[in-house]
């Protein structure tokens, strides 16, 4: 496994078909600058179009996955229009894009959460499909005891839907720090492992992920999203729906063959 492509904040490796981008300004402990969300942006959409990837795994280099917004390069601005309004459209034209461009790619995500994961970079973990975190990682919201405002970038999306209501609120309202055992405790994440070994055990995760028909992560990004706004009736018709799709699809028959023939089920890239 090589680097292949590295700047002063965004590393990108290859290990197979697998992906890795970290974000890599640890003595700041990795915050959301303009030129990391563009160049996330930038990487992901190369990702996306070149075909070649079949997972990613998204994680930080240093003490923390990513603390969030720049908080130092906000300040008053010669182009007019105040502070929230300069940042509403900062994060309509680019932070809330880059969330929806990691929900959007066609190959699963992980995030390998190796430090703190604070205030935006709470939303940037949990937009991944799979969330592991190394056993000293913590998730901190500090928006609405520290500054007074929401979280964002989807972060209250993902609680609310991870965690219910009464949780996700008094996590927001208290800010305390939820530590990667209670963040799997409370169905936040997928695994806490030591240390030591969450590089290999997140690699591990998408190289099996990686293995899935092409159309997995969107299929089940979709039906999932599905079930948490519609009654059951509407989402067992829903769930007919794509049977009557994918059944068809030779993926489907791969994996009947591989049942009968007693192996594990081999689906080619699409």
């Amino acid at each position: 496994m090589n680097p292949t492509d590295a700047d002063s904040s965004l590393l990108f490796e290859r290990d197979g078909d697998v992906a890795i981008l970290s974000l890599q300004v640890p003595t700041r402990l990795n915050p959301l600058t303009l030129d990391i969300q563009h160049g996330l942006r930038d990487r992901l959409a190369r990702l996306r179009d070149e075909g070649a990837v079949r997972a990613l795994v998204l994680t930080g280099v240093g003490k923390a996955f990513c603390v969030g917004a720049d908080l130092s390069s906000m300040g008053p601005d010669e182009g007019g229009g105040s502070l929230g309004q300069r940042t509403a459209d900062t994060m309509a034209a680019l932070s809330n894009r880059l969330i929806a461009d990691i929900r959007a790619l066609p190959f699963p995500v992980v995030s390998a959460i190796n430090g703190a994961a604070a205030g935006a970079g709470v939303g940037l973990a949990l937009s991944a499909d799979v969330v592991i975190a190394a056993r000293s990682a913590y998730f901190y919201l500090p928006f609405m005891p520290r500054l007074g405002i929401v979280p964002d970038l989807g972060t209250t999306w993902f609680l609310e839907r991870s965690v219910g209501r009464a949780r996700a609120v008094g996590l927001t309202l208290l800010g305390d720090r939820l530590s990667a055992e209670q963040a799997v405790q409370w169905g936040l994440i997928w695994a806490c492992v030591d240390d030591a070994v969450l590089r290999r055990e997140a690699l591990a995760i998408a190289q099996r992920l990686a293995r899935l028909p092409g159309h997995a992560a969107r299929e089940i990004r979709n039906a999932y999203e599905s079930a948490g706004s519609v009654s059951l009736e509407s989402q067992m018709h829903y769930e007919a729906e794509r049977q009557r799709e994918l059944i068809d699809r030779i993926e489907f028959s791969e994996g009947v063959k591989a049942f009968i023939e007693k192996r594990d089920p081999v689906f080619t890239r699409n």
